[in-house]
């Protein structure tokens, strides 16, 4: 097993070759047609042109992906974080008897420990509501907003500006920003001169 020395040939002639692959080809083209030329060359082109097509459609279905995930991200979110307001609008008169038990019993004197146990419930009942993100509309002495306030009267009022609510009927809430009951409220109008 010896080793024999690099045919030196063989190098020869792989660069023989290599210098008349041009050649060839140089030769081949000049042989070609022109008119044959210029049809390959518009056939590349073309392909060219549909194969940018096909990447245009396909970045295009890339972003409709994108804004399908996205919705769908979006709609779930507001499914999770909305799922529970038929139940919490049905709770709410709950709550407003609550509020109307407690009233009616602070006038009376005789009932304070009766009050002091509807404080309790009535203040656990606020607390649950709030961990499912239902807040309170503060009404009384705002600007009326027909976004959160339902009138359902207006009263003369000089001592306050005008379209100022001067008394809560019902209390409005929201539901994680969300509109759940708008307040039921008086609205002030200045008297006619």
């Amino acid at each position: 097993m010896g080793f024999s020395a690099p045919d030196d040939k063989q190098p020869t002639e792989t660069a023989t070759e290599a210098t008349t692959a041009p050649e060839v080809e140089l030769a081949a083209i000049e042989e070609c047609d022109p008119e044959a030329l210029i049809r390959q060359l518009a056939a590349k082109e073309e392909e060219i042109k549909e194969l940018r097509e096909k990447h245009e459609q396909l970045l295009r279905l890339v972003a409709d992906v994108e804004n399908f995930r996205k919705r769908l991200e979006k709609e779930r979110t507001e499914l999770r974080d909305f799922a529970n307001e038929s139940l919490l609008k049905e709770l709410l008169p709950v709550l407003d008897n609550l509020e109307l038990a407690l009233n009616h019993g602070r006038d009376q004197e005789a009932c304070a420990a009766l009050v002091a146990g509807v404080e309790n419930v009535l203040k656990g009942f606020r607390q649950v509501i709030a961990k499912f993100g239902v807040t309170p509309i503060e009404a009384l002495g705002e600007k009326f907003d027909p976004t959160y306030h339902n009138a359902v009267m207006q009263q003369e009022d000089a001592t306050v500006a005008d379209q100022t609510v001067i008394q809560e009927l019902q209390k409005g809430y929201l539901l994680k920003n969300r509109l759940l009951r708008p307040a039921m409220v008086v609205v002030a109008r200045q008297p006619q001169a």
